[in-house]
Parts: structure tokens; C-alpha cells; sequence
């Protein structure tokens, strides 16, 4: 009678060197491509796109405007994914709202074409996305409010994230002229094309 397999050892989990590299470098890929939205009059879903809005309608700070509004969803966040969920995602908040602020003082944008910020800025978000995310962190906001809404109602996440952006983006026409937003829907593209390729936890086995 054979035996059954052994079952297979459980990965290292990421060092506290590791996670804290993903947490910077992820949060600035993340704010360079704000940046290049910013820059070409485009914004884009969730919370950041709300504080895009807010941004474009008053002219306040938009790295500030970002780390307010995103105080209130680190409830959700510690009920639906834990405190190390939480303290992780409040750093990556924090430190994109810095490099919102501070970035602009080494870098400009002479000459920025708004198709090549919408698809270049999509993609540096959504690899910065995937850095916070393999690292068990995230931009909170809306994302983190869909996932407590699946966890305690039985939404679906997905449809609770589409549907708010969906929101955010068409409220937008309010003030951003409508290529804008087709451009900001680009944007949204690239990001979710970069996280649904490679994003695979049949693949990757980090925790």
C-alpha cells in the first residue's frame, strides 16, 4: 500500500527587508505614474481618482488630498485583511503621498504625449501595484471597502471596484473633457493588464 505524498514544504515568508524595499519602490513606481497623469490631465479609479477630482475641482495638495481620504477605509482594512495588512498599506499611503509632493522637485515634464502617459503611467502603476500586493499591501481606499463588502456581505469585490470606478470615471466628465477620461480609461487598462498577467499565485509562491 503506497503512502501518500508528503505534503509540500510552505514558502519563507518575505524578510522585513524585503517587504520594506516593495513598500518604496513599489509607492514610487506608483507616484511617478500619478505624476504623468497629473501632468497630461488624466486621472484615474478609486480612491486615488476621487482625490484626482477633488484635486483638479479645489487645487489642494493632491498627495494630501490622497493620505486624507483614505484615512477612514484602514477600519475596513484591519477588519478584512488584519493589522499587518493595515500597518503595511498605510505606509505605502504614506509614502506615496510624499513622493507626490517631493517628486516634482527632481523631476519634470517638458513634453508629455497623453496617450503615451496614459499607457506608460498604467503600466508603472500596475507594477507597483504588484510589488505592494505579492507583499501583502495595497493603496487602500475603495479596494480595501470591496473586499470587507465581499467578506461580510457576500459581495463580489471585483463588481463593488468596477462599479465605483465606473462612478468616479463618469463623474469626471463633469470637469475632464471626455478624451481625457477615454484616456484615463486607457490608463486603467494597462494597469489591470499588468496585475491579471502576472499576478499568479499559482506561480508565485512568496508570502
Amino acid at each position: 500500500m503506497s503512502s501518500a505524498p508528503p505534503a509540500p514544504a510552505l514558502p519563507p515568508r518575505h524578510s522585513i527587508f524585503e517587504d520594506a524595499q516593495a513598500l518604496v519602490a513599489g509607492s514610487l513606481f506608483i507616484a511617478v505614474s500619478v505624476l504623468m497623469f497629473r501632468e497630461a490631465g488624466l486621472l484615474t479609479g478609486g480612491t486615488a481618482g476621487i482625490g484626482f477630482l477633488i484635486h483638479y475641482a479645489s487645487g489642494w495638495s493632491l498627495g494630501a488630498v490622497l493620505f486624507a481620504i483614505n484615512i477612514p477605509f484602514y477600519i475596513f482594512a484591519l477588519r478584512a485583511m488584519g493589522r499587518e495588512f493595515t500597518i503595511k498599506t498605510f505606509c505605502a499611503v504614506a509614502l506615496l503621498s510624499l513622493y507626490i509632493e517631493f517628486i516634482p522637485l527632481l523631476i519634470g515634464f517638458e513634453h508629455l504625449n497623453p496617450v503615451f502617459a496614459a499607457i506608460m503611467g498604467g503600466l508603472l502603476a500596475g507594477t507597483g501595484l504588484l510589488m505592494l500586493i505579492r507583499h501583502r499591501a495595497s493603496l487602500g481606499g475603495i479596494g480595501v471597502l470591496a473586499l470587507y463588502l465581499q467578506k461580510r456581505k457576500g459581495w463580489r469585490a471585483g463588481t463593488v471596484q468596477m462599479t465605483a470606478d465606473c462612478f468616479i470615471l463618469g463623474s469626471a466628465l463633469t470637469m475632464v473633457a471626455p478624451e481625457k477620461v477615454a484616456l484615463s480609461v486607457l490608463g486603467a487598462v494597462a494597469v489591470n493588464l499588468v496585475i491579471g498577467v502576472n499576478h499568479r499565485p499559482d506561480r508565485y509562491f512568496g508570502i
